[in-house]
């Protein structure tokens, strides 16, 4: 019996029952199950399925699982069929020692969505332990002169069953002077008295023997026995008697080994060894027999053990003060602890969601339950996390707490949280406990690649060589995995006439760009396309940027001589009269160069002469100019080689030959050199009508011309004498020529641009007089009208 009750005290806990807050239902209950114990494991108790309403798949697909109390799990379940069974053997007296009321709490937690269902599973006792004495032998000294109906404590038998299986009745062999009774402690407990019904007489029997059985009520009943051995003694007057029938004690949990509960007193009036007294536990039970020890002479009672709050709430026991003659009295201590703020709160995390998708607002991220076995303020909890979270610690039924975002998140700002859930109890001092979870967001496609620059220039130079790489575009994604890998491609150009394909291509993964083929900057100078940057999420986001393709210049090409021109036809002869001066503008070389900036920028160069030091050429215009005056003793005919140089690196350039002749005055006669001769003696025909036609024109100009001027010198001067010259009536402007000294080309000097027909036959000739250079010997009244004379003919 104490070992069972000792059993008991040792496996009582205190159950704490939590329902989560779900989204649909709130604190849901299943019915109570029963079980008997000793059932063999994989035994039937209900099928939640059915009792939930749930089909036979359900439970499979929404992720049901059983939560029980503790670090064992007693029950399975079967999610295919919905049958909850029996995990292991179920020991009631081991599960839940003497209460009668055996229960076992769990949760069914279904995932999908979030549902806990709260149960309870009755186990059933049977009658599988029979009563057991702790004491085998007990002995007992009786006075010969006890009084009739005298009892007389014995110790009790345990029986680990409880209800109607536990010890029910005493019963004691036949004999003449004794009896036994079955009395009933507080705690429900049988325990056996025996009473004297007939005198005794030492002389005629000193010691009794009885065997003292114990019957539980189950069917069939099971017993066990204990012998009574009964030693007659002489008569001792007087028993023990304390000074106090109960002593109620209140002693701090966790007290240390060997603290002095509390001291009892007996007095004996007898004397002698009647008198002396000796203290005991009576009939404790197995944890009593460890937690408390008394001193037999003193009646000290201390501790053997630390006593637990949780474990134990009180203790009670019978002390025995027995005297030398064998009678003894007792008294009750009723020892209660009271509870320290030993133990911090505990987290039990049920449910936890990791990953979680970003963009996903309020998200059940975790389940947990609080609990401490503390009682008062010191098992009262306040749960809490970090404030800089985005994440809410939401209360539900009792102790159950759910975690929840608080808003979207975003996982490119951030993609990990460490959260520490911090449990306090309100004891004192305080005790907490921190649990720490690892909440990961997975990346959703919401950002779309992003290049580095919104527009990139890139300079290539021409007769670059094929499939050169030209630059690179580059573009991030802020997502990750397959919704950050970005794929580059070129997009359809504005203009449809460019031909972007055969220009460039990318490199589909790094961005990289390639010129297909040579560049020409005569060609094409500098050309736009865009590009697309794409990632692979689901759906794929992209964005573009544009990219300027400026060829830059390279000096490929000479310069090219315009006028004069030379095609291998006769060539251009420039007419100079004898009476320039220095600096006098014998022709004009014009040039152009296809290139560029500094390629095109030209340069002329007098490389070689008939008569060095008579031609200069500037080199900035081409402008060819007479270096002195002309003297009679210069050659008519002069050859100038004039070198075109542009600025290039290296480089170009190209040369033209130009023919001088000296004339004294224009109206003498053009004398052609003699390789002109030979060139005009092989032209063909029709180059002698245009030189004919040519020669007509020029004749009736220059006649109107001197007309023109004579009437005008008439008209001045009858104007100035009153009188005049016969002539047309009217404005006729006059155009004067005026060769000064300065050098420069006459006013009247103009040129004829001939551009020769598709059959070979003609000639390009630029700058060729069509009007002599006449001299005239003018008034400075004449002079003044020379600039009538080159507006009216736009010279």
């Amino acid at each position: 019996m104490e070992i069972g009750w000792l059993h008991f005290l040792r496996q009582r806990q205190v159950l704490v029952f939590f329902v989560l807050l779900s989204m649909s239902r709130v604190g849901a209950e299943l019915e109570p199950y029963s079980v008997a114990e000793e059932m063999e494991r994989g035994s039937f108790v209900a099928n939640l399925g059915k009792d939930l309403g749930l089909g036979s798949t359900e439970l499979s697909t929404r992720g049901a699982r059983i939560i029980s109390q503790g670090n064992k799990e007693y029950l399975q379940l079967k999610v295919q069929t919905g049958d909850l069974l029996i995990n292991e053997k179920l020991d009631r007296e081991e599960l839940c020692g003497p209460t009668e009321a055996c229960l076992l709490y769990f949760q069914l937690l279904m995932e999908k969505p979030l549902e806990i269902f709260q149960a309870e599973l009755r186990v059933e006792d049977i009658n599988d332990h029979s009563p057991v004495f702790t004491e085998r032998e007990m002995i007992l000294k009786i006075p010969e002169n006890s009084p009739l109906g005298i009892t007389f404590p014995l110790s009790n038998a345990l029986d680990l069953d409880v209800g109607s299986n536990s010890v029910q009745n005493y019963k004691i062999s036949p004999n003449s002077h004794f009896e036994v009774l079955t009395r009933k402690l507080s705690d429900g407990r049988m325990y056996p008295e025996l009473v004297l019904k007939e005198e005794l007489d030492r002389e005629e029997e000193p010691e009794i023997i009885l065997t003292l059985t114990a019957l539980d009520g189950g069917s069939p009943p099971r017993y066990g026995t204990a012998q009574v051995r009964i030693e007659v003694v002489d008569s001792n007057d007087n028993a023990p008697e304390f000074g106090q029938p109960i002593y109620k004690v209140h002693i701090p949990e966790n007290s240390p080994v060997g603290t002095l509960v509390v001291t009892v007193s007996a007095s004996d009036l007898d004397s002698g060894v009647y008198g002396k007294i000796s203290y005991t536990l009576f009939q404790p039970s197995e944890d009593i027999s460890k937690t408390l020890e008394v001193n037999p002479v003193t009646g000290e009672i201390r501790l053997k053990k630390q006593v637990d709050f949780e474990t134990v709430l009180s203790y009670e026991v019978d002390i025995k003060a027995t005297d030398g003659g064998g009678l003894s009295g007792k008294c009750t201590l009723l020892l209660q602890v009271v509870d320290v703020n030993d133990n911090p709160p505990e987290v039990t995390l049920s449910a936890l969601t990791s990953p979680i998708p970003e963009n996903s607002p309020e998200i059940v991220v975790a389940v947990f339950s609080v609990s401490d076995p503390d009682s008062g303020d010191n098992g009262k909890t306040i749960s809490s996390i970090q404030d800089d979270l985005p994440f809410l610690l939401k209360p539900s039924v009792k102790n159950f707490y759910t975690l929840v975002t608080e808003r979207a998140l975003d996982r490119e700002e951030r993609a990990e949280y460490n959260i520490t859930i911090t449990v306090t109890d309100l004891g004192t001092p305080r005790l907490k406990t921190q649990h720490n979870l690892t909440v990961t967001v997975s990346d959703v496609n919401d950002n779309a690649p992003a290049f580095s620059q919104a527009t990139y220039t890139l300079r290539v130079r021409e007769n670059n060589s094929p499939a050169l790489h030209i630059g690179s575009v580059s573009a991030t994604d802020r997502d990750s995995g397959a919704n950050a890998q970005v794929t580059y491609s070129l997009l359809p150009p504005h203009d449809p006439q460019l031909p972007l394909g055969s220009l460039v291509s990318i490199n589909a993964d790094n961005g990289q760009l390639f010129a297909l083929r040579s560049l020409d900057f005569e060609a094409l100078q500098a050309f736009e396309f865009r590009v697309g940057a794409a990632d692979r999420g689901s759906p794929a986001l992209s964005s573009q940027a544009l990219v300027r393709v400026l060829v830059a210049d390279a000096n490929d090409n000479a310069p090219f001589v315009l006028y004069p021109l030379q095609n291998g036809s006769a060539p251009c002869t420039e007419l100079v009269p004898r009476a320039a001066e220095a600096g006098y503008l014998v022709a004009k070389v014009v040039a152009v160069d296809g290139d560029s900036g500094q390629n095109a920028w030209l340069s002329y160069q007098l490389l070689k002469a008939t008569e060095p030091g008579l031609f200069g050429v500037w080199a900035h215009n081409g402008e060819v100019r007479t270096a002195r005056p002309l003297s009679e003793r210069d050659a008519v005919k002069h050859r100038l080689l004039v070198l075109v140089r542009d600025h290039g690196e290296p480089p170009l350039s190209a040369s033209v030959t130009l023919h001088v002749l000296l004339v004294d005055g224009f109206s003498q006669p053009y004398l052609p050199l003699p390789d002109a001769a030979a060139a005009e003696a092989r032209a063909d025909p029709l180059t002698v009508y245009l030189v004919v036609a040519l020669a007509s024109v020029s004749s009736l100009f220059l006649f109107s011309v001197l007309v023109f001027v004579a009437v005008r010198l008439c008209r001045r001067s009858r104007a100035a004498s009153g009188g005049g010259c016969s002539g047309p009536e009217g404005p006729f402007p006059g155009h004067l020529v005026d060769v000064s000294g300065a050098g420069t080309l006459s006013h009247s000097y103009q040129y004829e641009v001939c551009l020769r027909g598709g059959s070979g036959t003609g000639e390009f000739k630029f700058l060729k007089p069509i009007i002599p250079n006449l001299q005239f010997q003018s008034t400075g009244r004449e002079v003044e009208e020379n600039s009538s004379f080159r507006n009216s003919f736009g010279i």
